[in-house]
């Protein structure tokens, strides 16, 4: 049997590789057709969204995609960098400053300082109410903690259900919420999408919708 030289595999190996990276990497005009981008910019391997890090908060609207009553999964993954990751959903938006989004901040996952542990899982709706009004108004009520066996550098999977006013936040296979709080506001909005708070990166794959009603 002849032997195959190394440097040959070493090329075929490589070659595979670099196809196998362009089947699976998405164009940009492809994204432009599946996302409305507002602040970000945004690329895919065909699996996982990403967003970059830019000041402000941005989001990635799913493009066909509404909502209104139901439940949303998705997984996300964020960064143990204090203070540069915040990624949620952003939903019921109207627009790219009027929307209600359930965030994350994984950097206080596994706080040990007891304070900064409950700052872990944010409800807001903005433009009106975002989380430093929140905070303010009324601690503690519209964030709280999550496990800490959740890996801040790692992928979680977070179920969001809406039942009229009422919202409710799981994550993993916890059958028990982490969040459950009733929405402040009535946005006649329907988009859905990925958002990514201040000077902030992120990614998110498996976006999976069970509407109620009529959407």
């Amino acid at each position: 049997m002849r032997k195959i030289n190394l440097y040959t595999i070493a090329i075929i190996i490589f070659t595979i590789t670099c196809i196998i990276g362009e089947l699976k990497t998405v164009s940009a005009q492809d994204l432009q057709k599946k996302y409305k981008v507002f602040n970000r910019t945004i690329s895919s391997d065909g699996d996982v969204v990403h967003l970059n890090e830019v000041d402000g908060a941005g989001i990635a609207w799913v493009t066909g995609k509404t909502f209104t009553e139901g439940t949303i999964e998705i997984d996300i993954k964020g960064k143990d960098e204090y203070q540069r990751s915040f990624v949620g959903v952003a939903f019921h938006g109207l627009n790219d400053t009027t929307y209600e989004a359930i965030y994350f901040r994984p950097f206080n996952f596994r706080a040990t300082d007891p304070v900064r542990k409950t700052h872990a899982v944010q409800y807001i709706a903005n433009p009106n109410y975002d989380w430093p009004k929140l905070r303010a108004d009324f601690p503690n009520k519209y964030e709280q903690h999550v496990s800490s066996d959740l890996d801040p550098n790692q992928w979680f999977h977070v179920k969001i259900n809406v039942s009229g006013k009422k919202i409710s936040v799981y994550v993993n296979d916890n059958n028990k919420p982490v969040l459950e709080v009733e929405s402040l506001v009535n946005i006649p909005g329907k988009m859905i999408g990925f958002w990514a708070g201040n000077g902030s990166a992120g990614d998110w794959k498996s976006l999976t919708i069970e509407p109620v009603g009529n959407q």
